[in-house]
């Protein structure tokens, strides 16, 4: 009797949690969320928090050892030394050529996939854009390095033209980021022109617009917050990368490699330099926030 009672209490107890949970959806809502944001704030937030604080240190010129001081001179010397703004601007040129490129590609991709392949292989054809994130990341960068290499596959297709492919520098870069995260970009766009109903097109035919004018006046307004969305990716991505430039990149410099080489004999001005991905990224974020993109992700 004395286990069936306690039992019995038991299933009370959760049915009166339940039933409370039920009539407040705030504190369930609430319950849910907790963990994962305190997981956000603990890691995200407080290793962001952790890399501005360390910005502002020193390092002891002789020992190399990271000296508690609060000071400006790594941003003053991040600001004032020529190599580091070239860096930097190259670093955004590079992630705003990438966002252009994937945009350009994009588009008539996600059209023809959206809205031109019959509705029973658009499934297939969204997987089949998808399916390069699956693969290994180093494994696509250095299969680009073997075409984009001397006698590789993008020489051998360019020699009947009396070309040759751009060899490893900033070019290969581009293109090997262009291909990395092109797939970010397509994957919005394909959503918003599946969303587009098909009457506004119709209407806009029988108003005696053409191809080019129902493009710039109906398509792409309603398309351009996708285009933005899928931007945040590639530019994000783009601007924080260093890996492929080391692999692809030759003798380039982005910032991504300035922080990395600094980590181990310059700790605060790797943390100084790795401030200035997350002051561009934000204020991206501010600039594209009208074109409702954020709304969006």
């Amino acid at each position: 009797m004395t286990t069936d009672a306690t039992a019995a209490a038991g299933r009370g107890t959760v049915r009166r949690l339940a039933g409370t949970l039920h009539r407040r959806p705030r504190l369930r809502l609430t319950l849910l969320l907790t963990a994962p944001l305190l997981w956000l704030a603990v890691l995200y937030l407080g290793s962001l928090a952790v890399l501005f604080v360390s910005a502002f240190w020193t390092t002891n010129s002789f020992t190399s050892q990271v000296v508690k001081v609060w000071s400006t001179d790594n941003f003053h010397e991040l600001l004032t030394t020529p190599v580091f703004r070239q860096v930097v601007l190259r670093s955004a040129g590079v992630a705003l050529a990438v966002t252009v490129l994937c945009a350009l590609i994009a588009f008539p991709v996600a059209f023809y996939t959206a809205r031109v392949a019959r509705p029973r292989w658009r499934p297939l054809l969204v997987v089949a854009i998808l399916t390069p994130l699956w693969a290994s990341y180093l494994v696509k960068v250095y299969a680009w390095r073997l075409i984009l290499s001397q006698g590789g596959l993008a020489d051998w297709t360019l020699a009947p033209f009396g070309l040759s492919g751009p060899g490893f520098g900033l070019p290969a870069t581009v293109l090997t980021l262009t291909y990395l995260w092109l797939p970010y970009m397509i994957l919005p766009i394909h959503t918003a022109l599946e969303q587009l109903p098909a009457n506004l097109l119709d209407a806009s035919a029988d108003l005696g617009a053409r191809a080019g004018r129902t493009f710039r006046s109906v398509v792409l307004p309603m398309v351009l917050p996708s285009v933005a969305a899928g931007s945040v990716f590639t530019f994000s991505l783009s601007l924080g990368d260093y890996i492929t430039v080391q692999i692809v990149g030759g003798k380039t410099q982005l910032i991504g490699n300035l922080v990395y080489s600094n980590i181990e004999l310059n700790l605060p001005m790797a943390a100084a330099l790795g401030t200035v991905p997350v002051v561009v990224i934000v204020l991206y974020l501010l600039a594209i926030r009208r074109t409702g993109a954020l709304h969006s992700l």
